[in-house]
């Protein structure tokens, strides 16, 4: 998990400025008093894991729920939520499950998740069915090229060992022209995409990772229904 807590800031961070940019984070309440900026948001975190990213969504305010198709996972998450005295949802099912009961979320995210998904159709599909009007998508992922091969499939599986070996089949990395139309194909617009680089120099305690124009190995994109 090293490498996901080294990447949250800066996945953090993009999902936040994608609420701000399409104008899905509620404002101050009546009184005039400040709100927490997520308060008043619905949010389901894909593939939450043991809650990396869900945790800091709702100590802003959010109401989260996490899924993983992963019992173990989910196991931790809920226990590490109720350490911290978190209100999170967590939930052993997949995103197409959950689509079918018919859930509504304000912001829905997959990190480091589509890669590993069998059917991207469905699963876009599936966002697409859960989102409200207005609501705003992050997918995080990483994409098909040689650099991507050697770095996030060899180096760091079998060079590095930072990940364990087998975690990523690389002709399920996704470009994110197949990304962008596959959404665009399930009534979502992508319309922003952004690299996701090392930090050069890293110092002790700075985020690993900062945004690049580069979108060679990994990239996040964002949008909402069109």
């Amino acid at each position: 998990m090293a490498p996901l807590h080294d990447f949250a800031p800066v996945r953090i961070d993009y999902i936040l400025d994608s609420i701000t940019r399409l104008g899905t984070r509620p404002a101050a309440d009546k009184t005039g008093r400040s709100k927490p900026p997520l308060s008043g948001l619905n949010i389901l975190d894909i593939g939450c894991g043991g809650g990396i990213l869900a945790e800091p969504m709702a100590r802003l305010g959010a109401s989260v729920t996490g899924i993983d198709a992963t019992a173990p996972a989910i196991d931790a998450a809920r226990a590490h939520a109720e350490l911290s005295g978190l209100p999170i949802t967590y939930e052993c099912r997949t995103a197409e499950d959950l689509a079918a009961s018919g859930a509504k979320y304000d912001v829905i995210y997959a990190s480091e998740v589509i890669e590993h998904v069998t059917d991207r159709a469905l699963f876009a599909h599936a966002i697409a069915d859960m989102l409200v009007p207005g609501g705003t998508v992050v997918i995080t992922t990483i994409n098909r090229t040689l650099a991507s091969l050697a770095l996030a499939k060899f180096a760091l599986e079998y060079v590095l060992r930072m990940v364990p070996a087998g975690t990523h089949d690389p002709a399920r990395f996704v470009r994110p022209d197949e990304l962008r139309n596959e959404f665009a194909a399930a009534g979502i617009i992508l319309d922003d995409m952004t690299g996701f680089a090392p930090r050069p120099a890293r110092r002790i305690g700075a985020n690993g990772f900062v945004r690049t124009g580069m979108m060679a190995i990994n990239y996040g994109a964002s949008g909402t229904k069109a």
